[in-house]
């Protein structure tokens, strides 16, 4: 069970040191897992993905590829985007793809869109879809709130879980159903868990017990 107590006590020893080394950026929360008691190899990997109550990283980069209406919308509200045209260019050109890719952390994509770029952006970058009678701008929103937690070959995993420029009180929140949702995907839930630490991205670690 996640002890709130010492959950909140990291928090603040974060939040406090961020303070004092006040950086010109403002740095992200990360939340980092070991498991136990796990084998990759042998148990079946999960993956799952989790809406948090509170965007952990406003900046982070997200790029709309759309068709002319989604192009438009994008253009309103200052996101980056690309339309078709672009797009085909870049289908024969495998530098370009991998530097696309890597610029940014999420791509949304209209539904014309996304049947021509099946296998484009390679795994873990695949598009959003999303539709017309959706608002592009709350799409971002729920994009920009969602972790991933996926079980690869390694028995550690980390998200982004908040930044020093929030509220402690948000930042526990978004921890604690970061914690609660990677538990209801292991097998044997809080038994799975062997360690929980939050760090700051270039700052200081600390672990809350559990």
């Amino acid at each position: 069970k996640l002890q709130s107590d010492a959950l909140r006590e990291a928090i603040s020893t974060i939040v406090a040191q961020s303070k004092e080394k006040q950086r010109k950026f403002t740095e992200t929360i990360e939340l980092q897992i070991g498991l136990k008691n796990y084998d990759p190899q042998k148990d079946k990997r999960f993956s799952g993905s989790v809406k948090l109550p509170h965007i952990p990283r406003p900046k982070m980069k997200i790029c709309m590829l759309g068709d002319a209406q989604h192009v438009e919308e994008a253009e309103k509200i200052g996101l980056d985007y690309m339309d078709v045209e672009a797009l085909k260019k870049l289908n024969k050109n495998k530098k370009l793809v991998k530097k696309l890719a890597k610029k940014y952390h999420a791509f949304l994509a209209s539904e014309s869109v996304i049947k021509q770029i099946p296998r484009l952006l390679g795994p873990g970058k695949f598009p959003t879809l999303v539709s017309h009678q959706e608002s592009l701008e709350s799409k971002v929103n729920e994009t920009k709130a969602m972790v991933k937690f996926q079980l690869k070959k390694v028995l550690c995993m980390g998200v982004a879980v908040g930044n020093v420029a929030m509220e402690e009180k948000q930042i526990f929140q978004n921890v604690q159903m970061s914690v609660n949702f990677l538990v209801s995907l292991l097998k044997k839930n809080w038994q799975n868990v062997g360690f929980l630490s939050l760090f700051v991205c270039l700052g200081c670690l600390v672990t809350p017990s559990i």
